[in-house]
């Protein structure tokens, strides 16, 4: 176990001294949703003191407004630039900014529970990880938003990531959002800023490779609400799959056969239709997969809606061709490059770079 510095054990509760969080929150066009989100974190069932940095990048609404009207109405909330607008900067930059001990990561439009950050101070010392985080719960309100939701919870969806379907307590490749020790931030140096996408998934590798631990804990629930419609899912996951293929190259043997499925599925279906004028046996295999989609919607779509129920498959379509489609065109100018060896000024040319 890992106590927090002037922080008692967990066995001298209810005297114990709750260590200082610093809650950073990257923030682009969230007018609709900010107040709301600030106004939970700072109303969190937790007895030590609580910052909050926004880190704001160059919006299309009234955010920057609606982030200044907070700091200046709330003393414990403080607002930093981003002008990149990109998430890994914006996060980065609220670290910097922000001082205290424990760091929680939280989204602009998330909704905490009341003791979000009670459990994860509690999980951190029991556990001694260095990132602990629970589950993404996708609620939606339309039957298209429903749909997603549906789909994110489940594995016919997105695999078995225990932050999207839950399951038992325990270490874990990466979880949603995170609350983390500032050392291990300071460790693994941040967030890597080369990485537009996949940004949590890439750092938590980085702080397992240095002997960290990540924990997931599923009485920290999130809700988070999905895309609105087709073409904003097919877009998120089309970045998820671009995004994917670079930490994979980045970190070789971190890919395998769950992320490897839909890009899979993807040529198999590709190529049925191309040699079905030929061969009309290809055509079984994107029918196939038309089939294995309704029988799984219907499975899985249980107490949903009629009108949701009816575009589950559209939803789990759109997620496996999007995140296949953009894992196989990732271009290889997305690549990290590689330092240069010491001792010399050329960095080491990238064998998947152009």
């Amino acid at each position: 176990m890992k106590p927090f510095p002037d922080s008692p054990q967990m066995s001298q509760s209810p005297s114990r001294v709750w260590p200082p969080i610093s809650v950073i929150m990257p923030v682009l066009n969230e007018e609709r949703h900010l107040a709301e989100a600030v106004r939970q974190v700072l109303a969190q069932q937790y007895e030590g003191p609580i910052e909050v940095v926004l880190s704001v990048g160059p919006s299309h609404d009234r955010t920057q407004e609606v982030a200044d009207a907070i700091a200046a109405a709330d003393p414990r909330v403080v607002v930093v630039p981003n002008p990149t607008g990109r998430t890994p900067n914006a996060l980065n930059a609220a670290i910097a900014a922000s001082r205290n001990p424990i760091v929680a990561r939280v989204d602009g439009h998330a909704m905490l529970p009341p003791d979000y950050l009670a459990t994860a101070v509690e999980t951190l010392e029991q556990t001694g990880a260095d990132n602990v985080g629970g589950i993404m719960a996708a609620e939606g309100v339309t039957p298209f938003e429903e749909a997603v939701a549906c789909a994110m919870t489940s594995k016919i969806g997105v695999g078995n990531a225990r932050f999207h379907t839950g399951g038992q307590a325990g270490p874990a490749d990466t979880v949603y959002l995170g609350v983390f020790r500032r050392e291990a931030l300071e460790r693994v140096g941040g967030y890597d800023e080369h990485f537009q996408r996949a940004q949590d998934w890439e750092m938590n590798h980085r702080i397992r490779e240095t002997g960290g631990l990540v924990y997931f804990q599923p009485r920290m629930r999130v809700s988070y609400r999905p895309r609105p419609n087709a073409r904003a899912l097919a877009k998120q996951y089309f970045h998820y799959g671009r995004w994917r293929r670079v930490v994979s190259r980045t970190h070789q043997g971190t890919i395998n056969l769950r992320y490897l499925a839909p890009p899979a599925a993807v040529l198999a279906m590709v190529l049925g239709i191309v040699v079905s004028p030929f061969f009309w046996p290809g055509l079984l295999v994107p029918g196939a997969y038309l089939a294995a989609i309704l029988a799984g919607s219907v499975l899985t779509g249980r107490g949903l809606s009629a009108a949701a129920l009816a575009r589950l498959p559209l939803v789990y379509a759109t997620m496996h061709v999007s995140w296949g489609t953009g894992f196989l065109t990732s271009p290889p100018r997305l690549s990290k490059p590689r330092p240069a060896p010491q001792g010399t000024g050329t960095p080491v040319r990238n064998p998947y770079g152009e």
